[in-house]
């Protein structure tokens, strides 16, 4: 039975020209094993990154939302166990907007976990040769504040919610620091997909 996945990857940030989350996510094929995808866009900007997810669901109506982001210092790709609520850095998102000690939502619980397999997909990704983890920290940017805002939204719901970190590609990583090619990348995000199925 065919089924419907929400993939996000988001703008370039930080100074950045590219964002390896939406130049792996426009890559997919539009049907990965069971999964019919939907691919967006979206802002690197607290509250409303979540909200254009939120309204292209309200559209498509998917069994499953993965949300993909940036996390330049990593060195494998990264499925998030959990968000916190809090909004918490040191860096402005992309419209200006500084949040310390603020919470996602107000009131909200300390956590959500997420809803899809994240140790299926640690291992698929690891099956195919590429560099993963389980990660226990989201952090407290605009990747974390999506992941929480649509684990609220649709918790009790049938839809599954994840998230996926993923490294710098060569070209924005400085000496030193890990990278992954774009088609690796790519490649462990079809094989996360497929450990959804």
């Amino acid at each position: 039975m065919e089924k419907k996945l929400l993939i996000t990857g988001f703008e370039p940030f930080g100074g950045e020209t590219v964002n390896p989350s939406w130049e792996a996510v426009q890559r997919l094929p539009d049907k990965i094993g069971s999964f019919q995808l939907t691919k967006l866009q979206i802002s690197v900007e607290y509250g409303k990154a979540a909200e254009i997810v939120v309204k292209q669901a309200s559209l498509c109506k998917p069994d499953v939302i993965l949300c993909v982001g940036q996390a330049g210092k990593r060195s494998g790709v990264t499925p998030e166990a959990v968000a916190i609520n809090l909004r918490d850095t040191a860096s402005p998102d992309n419209a200006g907007l500084l949040q310390q000690n603020v919470p996602v939502i107000p009131g909200g619980p300390d956590a959500y976990f997420a809803t899809v397999p994240v140790r299926d997909m640690v291992k698929a990704i690891q099956a195919a040769n590429i560099p993963a983890s389980l990660s226990l920290s989201a952090g407290a940017y605009v990747c974390n504040d999506v992941l929480y805002t649509l684990l609220h939204r649709y918790h009790d719901s049938e839809t599954q919610v994840g998230f996926i970190h993923v490294p710098y590609l060569p070209q924005q990583a400085k000496e030193g620091i890990p990278s992954l090619t774009l088609e690796q990348i790519t490649d462990a995000l079809i094989a996360a997909v497929e450990a959804l199925s």
